[in-house]
């Protein structure tokens, strides 16, 4: 008589909506158990059902789709370990400023007079119209003929945030 070995059930690998759908079915205890399973230790025992299914839904998004990137990722860090909001404000903005550095190679374009102006980012600054600026400022200027903040000529500058600056 052959001897038949117990088979392995393959592990069913569900799409993370569903898997979201299950935790929001899971009471508290479901989802300590499933907080043991996914992350190798206990549970926290004061996170509430509502935290609980926050943080495991997150993780499993991370997981799937990527986690923060390290530089926002240490921001949160330096928001968090205080300095109160003047100081998050400061931080946010920096980061902001960070992320919107432009590199060679870049085209900026707006339309000026029913013109359509095309600006390069090279290493030394701006091109336009055959002539290298040090500041997208200058190349403002000398689309318009008058005073512009060159960012925000150009669409670079957040609307929020400048009316917060008015």
């Amino acid at each position: 008589m052959r001897q038949t070995r117990p088979v392995a059930k393959k592990a069913i690998r569900l799409s993370l909506g569903d898997e979201i759908a299950r935790l929001r079915d899971l009471d508290l205890h479901g989802l300590r158990a499933r907080w043991r399973s996914t992350f190798r230790r206990r549970p926290p025992s004061h996170l509430p059902r509502h935290l609980l299914f926050a943080i495991l839904a997150y993780r499993f998004q991370a997981d799937e789709r990527g986690d923060l990137d390290p530089a926002t990722a240490r921001l949160l860090k330096q928001i968090a370990t205080g300095g109160g909001a003047p100081k998050a404000a400061r931080l946010t903005e920096e980061f902001g400023r960070q992320r919107t550095e432009l590199k060679p190679g870049t085209v900026l374009m707006r339309e000026w007079n029913a013109r359509v102006h095309r600006v390069t980012v090279v290493d030394k600054g701006f091109a336009w119209n055959g002539k290298t600026y040090d500041s997208l400022s200058k190349v403002a200027f000398a689309i318009t003929g008058t005073n512009w903040s060159g960012p925000r000529f150009f669409g670079l500058r957040d609307k929020i945030a400048l009316e917060g600056k008015s």
